[in-house]
């Protein structure tokens, strides 16, 4: 990887940005994380990518809610195992529809679900934002690979032009 000290620096400082805002703002810090981690993964560029990461993690967190709520009307273990099954099924086969074409997104926003017991109002926020926290991470990138390139070409030609007064002065 080319620019890995680019990539290293913006999620560096991004990551860090993100810890402080989600502890200001009492958000759960590892949601935003998996949620940036999905956008990574995903396969759209930019912005594109922000909606399938919103779309399939949401889908995830609808499928899991699915099952929550479904679970609790019954006191049956075997209804909560045959609404799993039925609901990784559907989460598959969402994926037929180009905008929740990434099955891993929805698996991500169902096991966020699963993990914080239902609690949407915390899952939401901190889902939403961490799609953003990766295309975040992917623009400064590209701001800090166009600072570098423009800062070697300044370089190239500073170096250049002293070996050629070098070459001229001790001709």
């Amino acid at each position: 990887m080319e620019n890995r000290w680019q990539v290293a620096i913006s999620a560096g400082l991004l990551a860090a940005v993100w810890a402080g805002v989600a502890d200001s703002f009492s958000l759960v810090t590892w949601i935003g994380f998996l949620a940036c981690s999905t956008y990574f993964a995903q396969p759209k560029p930019g912005f594109q990518g922000v909606l399938m990461s919103w779309a399939t993690n949401l889908s995830g967190v609808f499928w899991a809610w699915i099952v929550i709520s479904g679970s609790g009307y019954f006191e049956s273990a075997f209804v909560g195992y045959l609404l799993t099954g039925i609901v990784t099924s559907g989460m598959c086969l969402q994926a037929s529809y180009h905008k929740l074409a990434f099955i891993p997104g929805a698996f991500i926003g169902c096991c966020i679900t699963f993990a914080m017991v239902g609690d949407i109002s915390n899952i939401l926020p901190a889902l939403i934002l961490g799609a953003l926290l990766g295309y975040s991470m992917v623009l400064l990138t590209g701001q800090l690979v166009s600072l570098t390139q423009r800062w070697r070409a300044f370089m190239g030609t500073s170096t250049a032009n002293k070996v050629t007064a070098q070459t001229t002065t001790n001709d």
